[in-house]
């Protein structure tokens, strides 16, 4: 069991899927955006976001809004076609896509034939070798249809969102999925060439128990998914009004939470699952197993990932590109995107520059994540040295020849960790959530 030091979780921080985090983001042009793109040369990937589900989850923290108005739907997809021919032309033809992911929202909450035609769209309009597609799915409205439709693009990679599989915990998220609708969408998968599926699981749910967790995993077990990410509750109804359904006295405490982790780390590296950094497993084979092993596993908006592209495109309202100096985002607000892309404007909306000290800062952070140890330099380490030694001293972390690493203690406090290289964390007005 991992040894709980509360103080050392007590300050919320980022999940660190860029650096500097969308905390800091502020106003952007879109000149530097089109700049950007007119700069990328070499392997790129793309992320299509699709900001509708059917039915909206209490919890869910993403960008999203219900698919029943299908005019607003079929007029985001318009917008979202337009958007796609105006960065396609922006793009050099040197730039060449490798990968194509697909989330939301959920993206089967539109239909198989426009995700189809959205899909022909994107072959047809970008440079695109041989791309290794992704899709993330809502197990509720999955089809055999659809299905058929990922097969017949070649997705190979698919995640579902299971969260839990206790009735009275999917009750109080506003998730109810029986089992056997779970075990029908890995069928349909399977069947149709997915060979790399993840789960998507939580603790530190409303009413849920370590019981519940330990029976959610070993059902998620049985039905032999190749990935599961163990994500830890993030409640913050101050930030994400739906979540306010949810009360403070239906959830975990702190030290629940922390066993809930641990929990889920001994289940899952003793059921056949190799630890993928703190919150992510994968079978051996698994490509995101075998690129942590290769020391090749980096970090994105997407989380974690085993894309080397140094660019990653965001298509979209709220949809975020990564570029080696450049972080933006789209326009949240589906209205004003709409606007923005009908009138063939690019339809940036915030972001930030990354200085030289942003990229050094970044690389340790990515590093201490997805590696578990990065070089620092003698100047940083002296400038650290206060924030450092708590975990030093009560041998969560080490450091010899300017390397800091995690002990395999310390792996849950690794966010916090990573929090001590970011600049601009005790300036950011943000609340971010529990480390574990």
């Amino acid at each position: 069991m991992w040894p709980y030091h509360p103080d050392l979780l007590a300050t919320p921080v980022p999940r660190y899927t860029s650096y500097p985090t969308a905390a800091e983001f502020g106003a952007v042009s879109s000149i530097d955006h089109a700049e950007a793109l007119g700069g990328t040369h070499g392997n790129i990937s793309l992320y299509v976001h699709i900001p509708f589900c059917e039915k909206i989850c209490f919890y869910c923290g993403c960008n999203t809004g219900k698919a029943g108005k299908r005019q607003r739907l079929e007029s985001y997809l318009d917008a979202l076609r337009r958007e796609i021919d105006l960065v396609s032309e922006l793009l050099p033809r040197d730039a060449v896509v490798r990968r194509i992911a697909f989330g939301g929202g959920s993206p089967n909450a539109i239909s198989p034939a426009k995700f189809l035609h959205l899909t022909d769209q994107l072959m047809a309009r970008f440079s695109i070798d041989e791309p290794d597609f992704s899709i993330e799915l809502d197990p509720r409205t999955f089809s055999a249809e659809w299905a058929r439709a990922i097969g017949s693009v070649g997705i190979e990679r698919a995640s579902l969102g299971v969260q839990t599989f206790a009735a009275h915990c999917q009750e109080a998220i506003g998730r109810v999925q029986p089992e056997s609708l779970i075990e029908r969408s890995v069928d349909l998968l399977r069947g149709n060439g997915v060979t790399s599926l993840n789960f998507d699981l939580m603790y530190g749910l409303p009413e849920q128990s370590k019981a519940d967790l330990h029976d959610s995993l070993q059902r998620a077990t049985r039905l032999n998914p190749d990935r599961i990410a163990l994500f830890g509750y993030a409640h913050v109804p101050h930030l994400i009004p739906r979540q306010r359904v949810i009360g403070d006295n239906a959830l975990p405490g702190a030290v629940d939470r922390f066993a809930m982790a641990g929990l889920g780390y001994d289940f899952l590296t003793t059921h056949g699952y190799k630890a993928v950094g703190f919150d992510h497993f994968a079978k051996p084979g698994d490509p995101f197993a075998q690129a942590f092993t290769a020391k090749r596993l980096r970090r994105n908006f997407q989380g974690f990932t085993d894309d080397q592209s140094p660019t990653l495109i965001g298509l979209g309202s709220s949809a975020v590109s990564s570029f080696p100096g450049l972080l933006v985002q789209n326009e949240k607000n589906s209205g004003r995107y709409r606007m923005m892309a009908s009138q063939g404007k690019l339809t940036t909306n915030v972001g930030v520059s990354r200085t030289k000290d942003d990229r050094r800062r970044g690389r340790m952070i990515e590093d201490l994540l997805c590696r578990g140890s990065a070089n620092i330099s003698s100047q940083l380490r002296q400038t650290l040295q206060d924030a450092l030694e708590p975990f030093v001293d009560r041998d969560l972390a080490s450091i010899e020849h300017d390397i800091l690493s995690i002990t395999a203690e310390g792996l849950p406090y690794s966010r916090t960790i990573a929090a001590i290289f970011d600049a601009y964390r005790r300036q950011s007005a943000r609340r971010f959530s529990s480390a574990v």
